[in-house]
C-alpha cells in the first residue's frame, strides 16, 4: 500500500508544530525508521515532534480532517513493528518528558509519554518508593509505550501487567479531541473504562500523552538467587513451592534454557556463567519482603529445601547488590546475545502456568522434527506463563533460508499455543507483524466487536491503520 501525504498537510502539519516540532532531515529520520534488530524498515514523509498534548491534539486533528495516517512511536523498542511508519506521519512522543507530579501519599506518579521507565523508577526511588514494571529496555522504552503495549515485564508475577499500574491517562483521541482522565483513584464504578481500552490499543484509539501510575512502598529486605536444574517441569515445581514457602513474595521467576544463557555469556560483554557447572536448564528467582532479613531467609529454606529434595542441583544467593545485578544481567541479556547468532523465528506466546513445559517439550519436539539443526531457545516468565520461544537457524546456516520458512514455522508453534488454550502474544502485542496471525486463532464475534470499537472512535481509520483488527 502506497501513502500520499498532501503537500497542504505537510505546510499545515509544520505551522502548528513550530520550529523544533519536526523533521524531514534523513539523518534525524534514520534511527526511527529501523527495528532495533533490523528486521522492519520504514518510511515517513514528515517526523512530528509535539512538545505539549495540545500540538498532539493539533497533529491529530489535522489529519482526522484530511484523512491523512499517523503511526505514534514512543522509544521504538517495540518488537513487532507497530511503531514503523510506512508512508504514515511519524508522531513521536520524544519531547512530552515531563513528571507533572509524584506524590507518596497517594502513591502515584504522573508522567508525560515521552518519559523513560528509568526516569520513572528514579522519581519514584526519590521520595522512597518504586514503580514495579521492570524491562531490559527500561532506559529507551517510554511511558507511552509500555502502556500502548500493556508491558508485561519480570514482575508481573507479584504486580501485573502495566495494566494493573495505570490509574489514569491523558490522550488524544483519533478526531484531535483531548480526554483528561488523569484520575489517580483505586476505584471509580461509573461504566466503561476508557483507559483501559486505550492501554494496549497500540495507538489505535488515539495517542496517550501522560498517566497516572501506582507506587509501591520500597521493601526493606530483597533475596536473588540462580538455580541450576534438569527440567521445565522441574521449574514449574519449583515455583508451586517457592509460592506456598514465601506466601506470595516472589516478585520474579525466570526461566532459561541452557542455549538462551551461552549465547548471552558467548556475546555479551561482562555476562559470565552464574553457576560453577553447566546446567541444561536454569531459573532466577527474586524474594522480597517488608520484614528485614526475612526474603534472605526464605530463599534459603526454599532452595535448601529443594536441593535436599534433588528437584534443583545447584544455586547460588546473591550476596552483594552488585551480584544480584550479575544475576539480572544473565537473563536481560538473553535477547541482545542471540544477535549475533543470526535469523531467529521469535515467539512471546503465554500458556496457563501448569502447561508451560508441556509446551516448550512439544514445541521443540515439532521444531526438531522441522530441521534437527535448529537451535531453540526458551526464556519464560514462568509466574505469568509467558514464554519466549525463538528458533535460530543452524550455526553457520543460511539467515535468508531460515527467513523464509519463518511463517511455516511459526504457525505449528502457535497452533500448538492455541490448542493449550494460550496467545500468540504475551507482552509485545500484535503490531503489523501479528496481527493477520491473530485473526486464525480469534472467534469471528470477538473480532466484529473488536472491530466496533475500532469504528466508533476511528471511523477513518487514521490510527496506526496497519496494526490490529
Amino acid at each position: 500500500m502506497t501513502i500520499s501525504v498532501p503537500a497542504d498537510v505537510i505546510s499545515r502539519l509544520k505551522a502548528v508544530l513550530g520550529e523544533g516540532g519536526w523533521s524531514q532531515d534523513p539523518e534525524r529520520l534514520a534511527p526511527k525508521l529501523v527495528e532495533w534488530r533490523g528486521r522492519w524498515t520504514g518510511t515517513t514523509p514528515l517526523l512530528a515532534l509535539p512538545k505539549t498534548t495540545a500540538e498532539v491534539a493539533a497533529v491529530v486533528g489535522i489529519c482526522a480532517e484530511s484523512g491523512t495516517a499517523i503511526t505514534p512511536q514512543g522509544g521504538n523498542t517495540g518488537l513487532v513493528s507497530g511503531q514503523i511508519p510506512q508512508g504514515e506521519i511519524l508522531l513521536s512522543t520524544e519531547r512530552l518528558r515531563a513528571v507533572r507530579d509524584i506524590d507518596a501519599f497517594d502513591d502515584v506518579i504522573v508522567a508525560e509519554a515521552g518519559v523513560t521507565l528509568a526516569a520513572v523508577h528514579e522519581a519514584a526511588a526519590a521520595i522512597n518508593r518504586r514503580f514495579p514494571l521492570g524491562l531490559a529496555s527500561e532506559g529507551s522504552a517510554t511511558v507511552g509505550g509500555v502502556i500502548s503495549t500493556n508491558a508485561g515485564g519480570t514482575q508481573v508475577l507479584r504486580y501485573g501487567t502495566t495494566r494493573n499500574l495505570v490509574l489514569g491517562v491523558e490522550a488524544v483521541l483519533p478526531n484531535g479531541e483531548i480526554w483528561n482522565g488523569l484520575k489517580r483513584l483505586r476505584k471509580d464504578n461509573t461504566g466503561y473504562d476508557l483507559k483501559q481500552l486505550l492501554i494496549g490499543a497500540e495507538g489505535t484509539l488515539g495517542v496517550i500523552t501522560a498517566a497516572s501510575l501506582k507506587l509501591f512502598p520500597v521493601l526493606a529486605s530483597r533475596a536473588t538467587a540462580i538455580v541450576g536444574l534438569r527440567t521445565p517441569h522441574d521449574a514449574v515445581a519449583l515455583l508451586a513451592r517457592a509460592k506456598d514457602a514465601t506466601g506470595g513474595a516472589i516478585e520474579a521467576f525466570e526461566l532459561m534454557g541452557r542455549a538462551g544463557l551461552a549465547f548471552a555469556v558467548r556475546n555479551i560483554p561482562g555476562v559470565r556463567d552464574p553457576l560453577e557447572s553447566e546446567h541444561p536448564w536454569y531459573v532466577l528467582v527474586e524474594t522480597a519482603s517488608g520484614e528485614p532479613g526475612a526474603a534472605e531467609g526464605a530463599m534459603e529454606r526454599l532452595l535448601g529445601g529443594a536441593l535436599e529434595d534433588d528437584l534443583i542441583q545447584d544455586a547460588a544467593i546473591a550476596q552483594t547488590e552488585a551480584q544480584a545485578k550479575a544475576f539480572w544481567a544473565v537473563r536481560e541479556n538473553q535477547s541482545g546475545g542471540q544477535k549475533a547468532e543470526g535469523a531467529a523465528w521469535k515467539h512471546d506466546v503465554s500458556i496457563p502456568v501448569s502447561r508451560i513445559a508441556d509446551f516448550i517439550d512439544q514445541a521443540t519436539a515439532a521444531m526438531l522434527a522441522l530441521d534437527p539443526t535448529l537451535r531453540i531457545v526458551a526464556v519464560g516468565h514462568v509466574g505469568d506463563g509467558n514464554v519466549h520461544y525463538d528458533v535460530l537457524r543452524a550455526d553457520g546456516g543460511d539467515d535468508e533460508a531460515h527467513n523464509q520458512r519463518r511463517d511455516a514455522g511459526s504457525r505449528i508453534v502457535h497452533d500448538i499455543v492455541a490448542a493449550m488454550d494460550g496467545s500468540i502474544s504475551a507482552e509485545h502485542g500484535l503490531g503489523a507483524a501479528k496481527t493477520a496471525d491473530a485473526l486464525r486463532y480469534k472467534s469471528p464475534v470477538e473480532v466484529e466487536a473488536l472491530r466496533a470499537v475500532r469504528t466508533a472512535l476511528d471511523p477513518g481509520r487514521i490510527m496506526n491503520p496497519r496494526v490490529l483488527f
